[in-house]
């Protein structure tokens, strides 16, 4: 992670103390403040490095063991079922952060109600050339273009078959060592960069990750690769992926299959969302994701890397997400559930997404700012605004400030 929260404490010693209590002193004590503040200032450390390293790095404490626990933050109020699913609070990680499937149980005890995997391609693949990531500190943005670097589906769904298995023997307990998995577990779908078979890839996606996962998000507008170009104004061959993808889901032999999402764009114009809304409620797809990176550089921008190539995510890009879940839920009369994403990073931000349509919403750019105590944090918050605006659980705040033709 890029960034931290923590302030007035030396990187190096609040990574050692890290270290030392995390390894050395037991779950238990990573529930606890004084840690979550020790995490968020040791942050500052990955400051240093180059953004993927950071990342990298990030991915790695995580899964050893050294991330807060932010999962007693997950109250009554903050769950919600949505496509069949339980969510034991709104707020989850978006595709990008864990794209290889090696810290989704930790990241969920750190507060997140789901994590969303990926993107994964059926084989490996590297992704574009480094650099591919950057800090637009100024901006608390990032740029980045990976390119779907993927270590490919079989290794994925391996991690997420044993994930998935230990969720399943600790969801009924109240496990005071913070071992159980209480949220969803979602995977991202992409294509190979060489693959001509979008329609063969996907389909491999969901028959190699389906299995393992509660919900599956079709990837058609990646800004970082150019085979996503011009998917949305296609309405034809989309029809066709999203039929060859749910019957290869209803295939699973698993009873419920996974939720079937499609991810959008923020960039779309009012003709293609129109389209997108038309095609989702034809095919009966489960919900909809909006929105992705945006290869939109707003005038505000002050870093100095505010001209790289990629999808840009963020503050910057929120207003422009925010209208995209309020077009979305408005083109679909709020019958499809929507996922909000783009621009997130406080408790009145995820508050507003639900208010416009968001039955769920994600975040990713702020975790690396904000510092890994952010997820419980955000519960806290938006449990009290919830409370505050006499809502007595999340899904009752799920599009109250749009109108609705009757």
């Amino acid at each position: 992670m890029p960034g931290a929260r923590g302030i007035g404490v030396n990187p190096y010693t609040a990574s050692a103390g890290v270290l030392c209590v995390g390894f050395f002193w037991g779950p238990e004590v990573r529930s606890y403040p004084p840690y979550h503040f020790l995490a968020d200032s040791a942050m500052a450390l990955f400051k240093t490095m180059d953004p993927e390293t950071a990342h990298h790095y990030s991915i790695m404490a995580m899964k050893y063991g050294l991330a807060p626990l932010g999962h007693q933050t997950k109250t009554d109020r903050l769950a919600s079922e949505v496509c069949g699913m339980r969510f034991s609070a709104p707020i989850g990680l978006a595709a990008g952060f864990d794209k290889q499937g090696d810290a989704v149980r930790p990241l969920i005890r750190m507060g997140f109600g789901f994590v969303e995997v990926g993107g994964v391609t059926p084989l490996p693949q590297d992704g574009n050339p480094k650099p591919r990531c950057f800090r637009l500190t100024e901006d608390k943005a990032i740029i980045n273009r990976f390119g779907l670097n993927s270590e490919g589906a079989e290794v994925v769904a391996t991690r997420l078959k044993y994930t998935n298995s230990v969720r399943d023997c600790h969801k009924e307990g109240t496990d005071s060592k913070g071992l159980h998995v209480d949220g969803a577990i979602g995977v991202n779908l992409a294509k190979n960069t060489a693959s001509d078979d979008p329609y063969a890839d996907f389909v491999t996606g969901m028959e190699t990750l389906g299995p393992h996962v509660d919900f599956v998000v079709l990837n058609v507008s990646c800004p970082n690769v150019k085979w996503t170009d011009g998917m949305s104004k296609d309405a034809h061959g989309m029809d066709s992926l999203v039929r060859a993808v749910t019957a290869a889901r209803n295939d699973l032999g698993r009873l419920p299959g996974p939720a079937l999402f499609i991810k959008l764009g923020p960039d779309m114009d009012d003709a293609e969302k129109e389209a997108m809304a038309k095609l989702a409620i034809k095919c009966e797809v489960d919900g909809l994701v909006v929105s992705n990176t945006t290869k939109t550089r707003p005038a505000s921008l002050m870093s100095e890397h505010k001209g790289e190539m990629g999808g840009l995510s963020g503050p910057p890009v929120k207003e422009l997400a925010l209208q995209s879940v309020k077009d979305m839920y408005k083109l679909t009369n709020g019958k499809i559930p929507i996922i909000g994403v783009g621009g997130i990073s406080t408790a009145e931000d995820a508050y507003e997404r639900i208010r416009a349509g968001a039955s769920l919403v994600e975040l990713y750019t702020a975790l690396a700012y904000e510092g890994p105590s952010l997820p419980a944090r955000l519960n806290i918050e938006l449990d009290a605004l919830l409370e505050r605006d006499g809502f007595n659980t999340v899904a009752d705040a799920v599009g109250v400030d749009a109108k609705l033709a009757k």
